[in-house]
């Protein structure tokens, strides 16, 4: 009786342990990597039909990085 239940504590420390030890957060490929990844076929196809009614360019507008933006940036 008594390994059964130092076995499931045991079992219970272990599972806890490997959830806090566990990285949070997933690796999460930038915008860049994604765009080049993109095979070429998909993005002619989509643009061919896009290019019928065409909204003119917005002006650029230079965005205030936020603070988990530099952080991000920062580990990357």
């Amino acid at each position: 009786m008594a390994d059964l239940v130092k076995e499931l504590i045991s079992g219970v420390v272990d599972s806890v342990l490997k959830e806090i030890l566990k990285k949070t957060t997933g690796r999460v490929s930038t915008k860049r990597k994604r765009r080049k990844a993109r095979p070429a076929a998909t993005t002619t196809a989509v643009r061919k039909t896009a290019t019928a009614k065409r909204k003119p360019a917005r002006k650029q507008v230079s965005k205030r990085r936020t603070a988990a933006g530099r952080s991000r940036q920062r580990r990357v």
